[in-house]
């Protein structure tokens, strides 16, 4: 490939630190498919004849045959996918497979092959997150009006609902798929055709490349679009606050699986053992999900620092862009599996959910709104009454409930036996009727406003 400028060959070590071969070959697919769609746009225009046109499609066909079959070979001395390509269609159809790099450069061609790949892991990251979110509205439906303790600073706080609390992670989802979609969006545009970094000269139609691969436009400008990498880092950005969501809902799953808390028992099938307690069944699957958000995390730095020093246009550092790029799809993949088939399979303990939320005192809250709206007291008032009765409860190891009338009206008068009436868990759950509360009703409004979203895609 160097012959005509290099009098020598590189050495080992170039060879080695230069190949990229062992990862880009992931975009052969992308490669085949960039290079048919240039091959017909040369022969529309007059570039390249047509019979060396159906050669060369015919040869790429016959790669991509070989490709699926056997896998694509690693010649370290070919480099990259691109030149892999390039040389067995050379083997296959001889001299014609020189004119398929007639007014493109390699520049151009990986920018293309990786936006294309890119691209693909959006939309695949976006369809298991729609798995994802159709389990959790399926069992927010299924608990609607299943109480458990809601927290804050990991301290009981106020009951609310299951299907309130999954839906909450619906929510996040619907963000995260949201950020997809705008990434995609702003994706969509073809760098083929912009060659090294300056355009070319000959008569190309990048209209006509551009939607032969589904792409909105051309890009604008060819330093940029040979040079740019915001499509991958976006992807990583997204991936990222993914990575964060599923941590979070992993983490409870955890806390909810530990025999203390005993809301949730995990699924054998993503659970393992232990080589010397034979009584446990450990949550792995949720703990890597967890993990792995830091290696996503990780993902994005790394090609954020490999981009920020980097002059216009291609520089060699950019070919370390694939390596994350491939490793937080790998991670993502597993990891929206995993929690799909926890959430969906995962059996929870109603019944020692509603226990915990009928401690710590949960409807104090409650007993404060009762003050302000039946006895009309003001709210920081009521609050500094409410904590005295919490104080009382608690020197009694009994609920807010529990306590006598008499007890309550020594701390107030304006305390009458209505009281008892808003102190349940249930009464305190159907309170919370404000839109987007966690009233039984509410949830079962969002979850079937959920559902319609999700299955109307």
């Amino acid at each position: 490939m160097w012959g005509g400028r290099f009098a020598d060959g590189p050495s080992a070590i170039m060879r080695e630190i230069n190949a990229s071969i062992p990862f880009d070959k992931a975009l052969w697919h992308e490669d085949i498919a960039a290079s048919k769609a240039h091959a017909e746009m040369l022969a529309s225009q007059g570039i390249v004849s047509a019979d060396d046109v159906a050669a060369i499609k015919r040869g790429l066909d016959t790669i991509a045959e070989e490709f699926e079959a056997d896998g694509v070979p690693e010649n370290w001395d070919l480099e990259d996918i691109h030149m892999t390509t390039e040389a067995r269609l050379a083997e296959l159809i001889g001299s014609a497979a020189g004119r398929l790099h007639t007014a493109r450069s390699r520049n151009d061609q990986v920018a293309t092959d990786f936006k294309l790949w890119v691209r693909s892991a959006m939309e695949a990251m976006d369809a298991g997150l729609r798995e994802l979110q159709r389990a959790l509205v399926a069992r927010a439906g299924e608990h609607a009006a299943s109480i458990m303790p809601g927290f804050t600073h990991l301290q009981t706080a106020q009951p609310v609902t299951l299907g309130h609390h999954l839906m909450a992670y619906y929510e996040m989802l619907r963000r995260d798929r949201s950020r997809l979609s705008d990434a995609r969006a702003r994706l969509n545009e073809c760098p083929l055709g912009s060659a090294a970094l300056a355009g070319t000269g000959f008569p190309i139609d990048r209209e006509m490349t551009s939607e032969a691969l589904g792409f909105d436009r051309p890009t604008a400008n060819s330093l940029d679009a040979v040079s740019d990498r915001d499509f991958a880092l976006d992807y990583l950005y997204c991936a990222s606050t993914t990575a964060l969501h599923l941590s979070r809902l992993a983490e409870e799953m955890i806390i909810w699986a530990s025999q203390p808390f005993g809301f949730i028992r995990m699924p054998d099938s993503l659970s393992t053992g232990s080589s010397i307690m034979p009584q446990k069944k450990n949550p792995d699957a949720a703990e890597l999900v967890r993990g792995h958000a830091g290696r996503v995390i990780g993902c994005a730095n790394a090609l954020m620092i490999t981009m920020k020093g980097l002059p216009l246009a291609y520089s060699k550092d950019m070919q370390d862009d694939k390596p994350p790029v491939f490793e937080a799809a790998s991670l993502m993949t597993l990891c929206i599996a995993a929690m799909t088939g926890m959430v969906a399979d995962s059996t929870f303990n109603t019944d020692r959910m509603r226990e915990a939320a009928e401690l710590g005192y949960a409807t104090a809250t409650d007993l404060a709104d009762w003050l302000v709206t039946q006895a009309d007291i003001p709210f920081r008032e009521a609050h500094h009454i409410t904590g005295a009765a919490v104080k009382l409860a608690e020197s009694r190891n009994v609920g807010l409930a529990e306590l006598p009338l008499a007890d309550l009206q020594a701390i107030d008068t304006r305390i009458d036996e209505r009281v008892f009436e808003a102190l349940s868990v249930d009464a305190s759950v159907a309170a919370r009727a404000s839109y987007g509360g966690t009233a039984p009703e509410q949830v079962k409004l969002q979850v079937e406003r959920a559902k319609q979203a999700v299955e109307q895609e």
